[in-house]
């Protein structure tokens, strides 16, 4: 048991922190002649994470809105009725309520909260009636807690909280109060968006209703991390149906190791006594998701090679003893994202990138027969049931998320309609799907968003959207960054080519930009474009191209490569010179998968191609058109010198350069008034060189003109 976490119950943690502080409620907006703008992008309703109540009758999900003036958002809680009707909003508060779930027979519901009216505030595990009434704080770890998993009979509760990761400067040098230096001995000292000083451990508590006992952590006395930062949470936590055991997701390495690896394993720890077993020992890619049937089969998500981050996600299956290890997708050639065991244990139910889109499938445990059960040119983006109906969320390009339900063989039906008055009355958007063919003979799926009020006999300006990743979707994503939509309303035709490296088309179509990044996906680029240059409403000499990460390296590469077929670029968090980008960022198996290895490695083939034909520094000698770079301070991922290196670039080449910097943000720009910011900059400055009339470009060519020297008489 580790002692410095203090268990008090309920008393030292407030009881009441529901109406301290400043409400963040849904905001009052105007819709101008039905165009959408970044004040109102801003303004839609986030509606996640829906929970089934254990009668099937109720739906538990999230709705955040976004304070601009506040500069942050606030996650309120909502239930209706599976059919939709009669939604009640439960909660009230200053602060979002996450990670919210039913307990006691759905009597109650648990979720995780911070209540700032406590000096030493942190998110820490909350129980309420299902009505919302009587919250009540039910733990109180000394670094709070970031999720929960309750076990099946609610005696116990498995919680995410972190543990201090290596010494500080006072370690060392205890005389030494004052100073903020870093001592770093090894590998993995900075991720993602954070300097590492704590990990996540995963703790096991008694649950007793109103208050927590017994906390254990997992990983006493390591330096493992669990779940796996950035993205891993309570999805990497899963009980046995007898709760009497627990699976969580673990790589058990540290620094370099860590830094070289995808290697994580599932791990089973008895509470009775103690004991941990490794159930895919010898898998060698990351294994993860666990999810546990009621008769205690574990289902889980698991890649092949060490290493490779973006292999094949494949769908296995093992018995309640870790035996029979069966891989149902092994005839199946897409990578899944998202799995649950339906009610009957015939089924699993999935979602993968599948042809542009993220549809639900479901296999058959027995005879890995697969079915589609919810198509169409949308995404799919969650997973509970309620007797025969999946609860899912729904999104596209064209409309964010709502809750909807499916009866496999029938129509999807929306049951939440949080949007549904702002995006009315928007002007409608028409995506349409177009193959491209490539240089090399295939038909790539490239979608492409008309303005509003479309009209064939004009021309428009058009802005290439590059995807990062490297292997991420291009699907019907709806961004609260690149939002697709957000810029067909500004009157650019949007060209989003699921270009080569892209997941949904075949684990060869994924598979080939590694060791390519300069090769066939930007030859896919340039086809699209030039494939769509050829439609008359497109004005081929005003199209721009922007993207971020991976995406912002496209725009860095066919700046120098482009021959003229770009008046206008936009990079964020792009990586600019690779040589720097392989000693500057923290997860080493990427670019050494990605790149082939270090550039000092002459015997190395494909590292060299990389650092010689794939890095955009390269070709800076070549650079002839405007360009705007942005980025955050904090991204660890991607450094900020990165984008310094290529605005010094620009500017040293007398280009039009502006660059963007934003201190309190990583490789996303999350806060509402960056966001907003950011989409004005984003457009003022296309606006300035892909629309010759907009004001944009008005005032910066009056900006330019001379200031008057004559003497005056």
């Amino acid at each position: 048991m580790l002692t410095s976490l203090a268990l008090i119950g309920g008393v030292s943690c407030a009881d009441n922190g529901a109406n301290s502080g400043k409400l963040i409620e849904k905001p009052e907006v105007t819709v101008e002649n039905g165009v959408f703008t970044p004040e109102l992008l801003n303004a839609l309703g986030r509606v996640s994470d829906p929970q089934v109540s254990p009668d099937g009758t109720k739906i538990l999900y999230g709705v955040s809105y976004q304070s601009v003036e506040q500069n942050k958002g606030n996650r309120e809680l909502w239930v209706m009725g599976v059919d939709g009707k009669d939604p009640v909003r439960l909660t009230t508060t200053p602060n979002s309520e996450s990670n919210a779930v039913w307990i006691d027979k759905g009597n109650k519901i648990a979720f995780v909260y911070k209540d700032d009216a406590r000096d030493d505030a942190k998110p820490q595990l909350w129980v309420m009636n299902a009505d919302g009434s009587s919250r009540k704080c039910v733990s109180d770890l000394e670094n709070g807690i970031e999720g929960f998993v309750l076990s099946p009979d609610e005696s116990h509760v498995v919680l995410i909280s972190t543990v201090k990761y290596g010494k500080t400067a006072q370690d060392y040098h205890p005389d030494l109060d004052k100073t903020k230096a870093r001592i770093i001995d090894d590998l993995m000292y900075k991720h993602w968006n954070e300097w590492v000083t704590e990990i996540p451990h995963p703790f096991v508590a008694k649950f007793e209703g109103t208050r927590l006992a017994d906390v254990t952590d997992l990983l006493e006395g390591t330096q493992f991390e669990s779940p796996m930062r950035p993205w891993g949470g309570v999805e990497q936590l899963a009980w046995a149906p007898d709760s009497k055991s627990i699976i969580y997701v673990c790589r058990k390495k540290t620094g370099k190791e860590y830094a070289i690896s995808t290697n994580s394993d599932l791990y089973r720890y008895n509470l009775e006594d103690g004991k941990t077993v490794n159930l895919t020992e010898g898998m060698m890619g990351y294994d993860n998701n666990p999810i546990v049937s009621k008769s205690g089969r574990i289902a889980w998500l698991s890649m092949e090679h060490d290493g490779y981050e973006a292999d094949k996600n494949r769908i296995f299956v093992m018995d309640a003893d870790g035996n029979n290890k069966v891989d149902l997708t092994a005839n199946w050639d897409y990578s899944v994202d998202n799995i649950a065991w339906s009610p009957d244990e015939k089924y699993i139910y999935f979602i993968c990138p599948f042809q542009g889109t993220m549809p639900i499938f479901r296999i058959d445990v027995t005879t890995q027969q697969i079915d589609t059960v919810a198509a169409g040119q949308y995404d799919y983006a969650a997973l509970a049931f309620a007797g025969d109906k999946v609860v899912t969320l729904r999104h596209s390009f064209l409309e964010p998320n709502e809750v909807f339900t499916v009866t496999p063989g029938q129509q999807p039906v929306q049951i939440s309609h949080v949007n549904d008055e702002l995006m009315g009355k928007l002007a409608k958007v028409e995506c349409r799907k177009v193959m491209v063919p490539t240089t090399d003979g295939k038909q790539m799926t490239t979608w492409v968003l008309l303005p509003p009020n479309f009209d064939e006999s004009k021309k428009y300006p058009a802005l290439l959207f590059c995807e990062g990743g490297p292997q991420s979707p291009v699907s019907q994503f709806f961004s609260y960054r690149w939002n697709l939509l957000l810029m067909a309303h500004n009157g650019y035709v949007v060209i989003a080519p699921n270009r080569r490296g892209l997941p949904g088309f075949g684990t060869e179509w994924n598979a080939q930009i590694s060791g390519d990044y300069g090769g066939q996906n930007m030859k896919d680029y340039i086809s699209a474009v030039d494939f769509m240059k050829k439609e008359p409403w497109i004005d081929g000499d005003h199209i721009g191209a922007t993207g971020a990460s991976y995406g912002g390296y496209s725009v860095y590469w066919l700046a120098g490569n482009h021959q003229g077929r770009f008046a206008a670029f936009l990079s964020h968090a792009g990586i600019f010179n690779l040589m720097g980008q392989y000693l500057e960022t923290e997860e080493l198996w990427f670019v050494n998968w990605d790149l082939g290895g270090p550039y000092w490695d002459k015997s190395n083939a494909i590292a060299q191609k990389s650092y010689a034909v794939a890095n955009p520094a390269n070709y800076v000698q070549n650079w002839d058109t405007p360009i705007m770079c942005t980025t955050g301070d904090n991204d660890f991922r991607i450094v900020y010198t990165q984008t310094m290196q290529a605005f010094n670039a620009a500017k040293l080449r007398d280009l039009p350069a502006r660059m963007v910097l934003f201190p309190d943000e990583d490789h996303w720009v999350q806060k509402p008034q960056n966001s907003v910011l950011w989409q004005r900059e984003f457009f003022n400055w296309f606006d300035r060189w892909l629309k010759p009339d907009s004001e944009a470009a008005k005032a910066a060519a009056a900006q330019a003109q001379p200031a008057d020297t004559t003497a005056k008489k």
